[in-house]
């Protein structure tokens, strides 16, 4: 993948130079290439945010919700803070997903023993078809499972408020 995206033009009869060559491995794991674009423009946004849209109660703590005597369009003292909040969850998501997150949350990691015999089926097109029923673990491995499920629907939340926000994300 190659990106240019020149700054803007002082006139407005010009337009802006943009040039993007998408290259097939690019799409090979599209959501981990985006995610090392997007991490950065959101930590950048973040850092030079001169704005803030609504956010809606549903998408912040308790404590960062506005209060109900303040009108819809109001803007009251969580305003940008809930915003932030929004912007962490959409950086942690991103994060995450370009680092292996899930290791954290193994206690013991499963092993299989590649030293128990196991059927070789037949050859098939220069490849041999192996049923892996019969293989044996060396160690059977223990996760916390239910940390690793909140952990993902944090990622998953992570990725919703990206999608529900991504018109509030300018400078």
């Amino acid at each position: 993948m190659k990106v240019f995206i020149g700054k803007y033009p002082k006139k407005a009869d010009r337009e802006q130079k943009i040039k993007v060559q998408i290259d097939p491995w690019d799409t090979w794991s599209m959501d981990n290439t985006l995610a090392h674009i997007i991490a950065p423009m959101l930590k950048q946004l973040k850092a030079t945010q001169h704005g803030a849209p609504n956010v809606d109660a549903e998408d912040v703590p308790e404590e960062l919700r506005k209060p109900e005597l303040v009108g819809e369009y109001d803007v009251d003292e969580n305003h940008f803070k809930r915003w932030e909040y929004v912007l962490d969850e959409m950086i942690f998501a991103f994060e995450s997903k370009l680092n292996d997150w899930e290791e954290q949350f193994w206690k013991v990691k499963p092993e299989i023993d590649w030293n128990d015999p196991f059927e070789t089926g037949k050859i098939m097109d220069g490849f041999s078809k192996v049923d892996v029923s019969p293989l044996k673990w060396k160690t059977e491995g223990e996760c916390d499972w239910d940390a690793r499920t909140a952990y993902q629907a944090r990622i998953s939340n992570g990725f919703r408020l990206f999608g529900k926000y991504y018109e509030g994300l300018w400078d």
